[in-house]
């Protein structure tokens, strides 16, 4: 978020697939999004394991481009993050090292963000998950349960 002027960060472009699924589904209201992980237009900023070759820090960074992803989608898929009620739940998977325990302090970076966007209604239930893999070697995958606005 960009501290001087407190807003969120811009969106990414929307992504696509990268197999045979969806990237949001919708059911009764609620919308759950495909796992995301920090890619942008097919290029990942950051690769590797947390605790080995990256950062907390880095991993924060791709947790934030990775729920951004998530929001491009939800975006795309309801027509704007205006008609987005609230964020209900978040799980974040984290690739790490066998010795890394702070896999809450990197979904940090995506739970900013979604404060940002949505003050209290995107602070979610959470998990973060430890893992010793993620597709291309990104540090984190997130997806999101969100709620459409009520019109």
């Amino acid at each position: 978020m960009d501290k001087k002027q407190n807003t969120p960060p811009q969106l990414p472009p929307t992504p696509t697939p990268a197999g045979n699924y969806v990237p949001v589904r919708e059911l009764g209201g609620v919308l759950y999004t495909a796992g995301h992980t920090s890619a942008v237009q097919n290029h990942l900023e950051y690769s590797g394991r947390i605790g080995e070759e990256l950062t907390v820090e880095e991993g924060q960074c791709a947790a934030a481009t990775a729920v951004l992803n998530c929001l491009a989608s939800l975006a795309a898929h309801a027509g704007g993050l205006d008609r987005i009620g609230e964020i209900v739940s978040m799980t974040g998977y984290v690739a790490a090292g066998s010795n890394f325990t702070d896999h809450p302090l990197v979904m940090n970076g995506a739970s900013e963000v979604l404060v940002s966007y949505f003050g209290e209604q995107g602070r979610p239930a959470r998990a973060a998950v430890g893992v010793a893999s993620l597709p291309d070697g990104a540090p984190v995958e997130i997806s999101l349960i969100a709620s459409l606005r009520n019109a």
